[in-house]
């Protein structure tokens, strides 16, 4: 018996092998003009049911049935090269390079056993996790220049997380350049997600307009990400002819807000989003739906690529893209550090003349001045509060200085307990009571790892009290 079911077994996979090869030869025989005209049918259907332009759907129809009147496609004996060639013909019509035909791949018998099943959800995940959303490498090169090497836009349920940790590593540079020239496309909303990084304003991206429903769908910068934004950073975007569809759309984004400069080749030249749709068992079609409007330009780039304003060879690329990011980087510190320098001179200004009870909403106005040009941070903020209390010797700018730290910083324990100790320093025993009070409170909502340190500092700030 075990021997009869061992025969069973290679019987099977004999037959599976043998139905493979007969579909495999099947596929590769001459094609019939009765099997042509059908595709050529079906094809013009799905055009015409479906493309984002009605009209150059039946000039492309036409078009296809006068070759095959002709004798055309009478040259192509199997699905592959019939499908290149109606790939060439409706391009040449509608010059629309998302539009291509495919020959499918044979179906093949697989094994279903739960060895099976798992191998190739484990190989699933591996190409998942190789691919990394897209996010090949990130580095900082010389001159504090941030570097991304961007392979697809993956959808935000795969890409958000990955993105964000990818943005905050060059958070601390002062030029970046996304590497678009090996990237593909994918997501529009990865676009829109990525580009809101570099605006602060709230800005039209792109539209897109699907022809089904005749529906316009807008793409607006948006309010947060997951990370600082980087607004005034100045960007660079590698372009190659590999630049393809929403890579292109994000390069074209940044290029017409006057966002980056764009450096490399002209891009590939795909603007209108669709789907892949079956025309028989052997061949499938990807039809766009829709078509980019840009908020700008009113029109894309569709046949004619994203041009970019410093064109070089391939070769030459990185190198130049990575000149222009130095420069741009020195030209950037030297602005900011100025600003930086005026901003602090403001600041030190009104501390040297601080008038108790009238200076204080000054100090805090000039805090926030260097809090939102990225001058000083909660933490800097803090030092130089006890900085005028222990260098200088003057606890009372001190204590106007950390009032404003918890006012710009309403969500810290610690700004909140800075200020109490500053209050009990200078004799303000209830409200610096109160205010040690307040940290407890947001250290046990935040779950604070200093919530002892601010508890012990409350109790003894009440024993002082209760001792007055």
């Amino acid at each position: 018996m075990k021997k009869m079911k061992i025969n069973s077994q290679i019987f099977v996979l004999f037959i599976a092998v043998f139905i493979n090869v007969s579909l495999a030869k099947a596929q590769n025989n001459s094609l019939t003009n009765d099997y042509k005209e059908n595709v050529i049918q079906s094809l013009s259907q799905l055009m015409n049911e479906y493309y984002v332009f009605p009209e150059v759907a039946k000039l492309t129809e036409q078009h296809l049935k006068t070759q095959m009147q002709d004798g055309y496609f009478d040259q192509f004996k199997n699905n592959e090269t019939f499908a290149a060639a109606l790939t060439k013909s409706v391009q040449a019509i509608n010059k629309d390079k998302h539009m291509r035909i495919r020959s499918n791949q044979p179906y093949m018998i697989s094994e279903t056993s739960q060895e099976s099943m798992i191998d190739q959800h484990i190989a699933r995940m591996d190409r998942s996790r190789e691919a990394n959303a897209g996010f090949k490498t990130v580095k900082i090169l010389e001159g504090n220049v941030g570097y991304l090497d961007l392979r697809g836009f993956a959808g935000m349920e795969t890409g958000k997380d990955i993105a964000d940790a990818y943005m905050k590593l060059m958070l601390r540079t002062d030029a970046i350049i996304i590497d678009l020239s090996k990237n593909g496309g994918g997501s529009p909303r990865m676009v829109q997600y990525l580009c809101s990084y570099f605006f602060n304003q709230k800005l039209l991206l792109n539209s897109l307009y699907w022809r089904e429903g005749n529906t316009t769908e807008e793409f607006w910068t948006l309010d947060s990400v997951g990370g600082l934004k980087m607004n005034d950073v100045p960007l660079f975007i590698m372009t190659s002819e590999r630049t393809f569809s929403a890579a292109e759309e994000f390069s074209y984004n940044m290029q017409t807000q006057k966002r980056a400069t764009l450096v490399g080749q002209t891009t590939g030249g795909g603007a209108n989003p669709g789907r892949s749709m079956r025309i028989n068992a052997n061949l499938s079609v990807f039809i766009p739906t829709g078509k980019a409007i840009n908020p700008v330009t009113k029109t894309n780039w569709e046949g004619v690529g994203v041009i970019p304003e410093v064109a070089t060879t391939v070769e030459e690329t990185y190198d130049k893209t990575l000149d222009l990011a130095q420069k741009a980087a020195e030209a950037y510190r030297t602005k900011r550090n100025e600003k930086f320098n005026q901003l602090f001179t403001d600041l030190s200004n009104q501390l040297e003349h601080y008038i108790v009870g009238k200076t204080d909403d000054i100090i805090l106005v000039r805090l926030k001045k260097c809090q939102e040009a990225k001058l000083f941070n909660e933490g800097d903020i803090n030092n130089l509060g006890y900085d005028y209390l222990q260098t200088n010797k003057k606890p009372k700018i001190a204590e106007s200085i950390l009032r404003a730290n918890t006012i710009l910083y309403p969500n810290s324990a610690n700004t909140f307990d800075s200020y109490a100790e500053l209050l009990m320093i200078n004799g303000d025993l209830e409200a610096s009571v109160k205010n040690y009070q307040h940290a407890v409170a947001i250290a046990i909502t935040t779950k604070d790892r200093n919530l002892e340190l601010f508890q012990k500092n409350l109790e003894i700030a009440k024993q002082k009290l209760k001792q007055e």
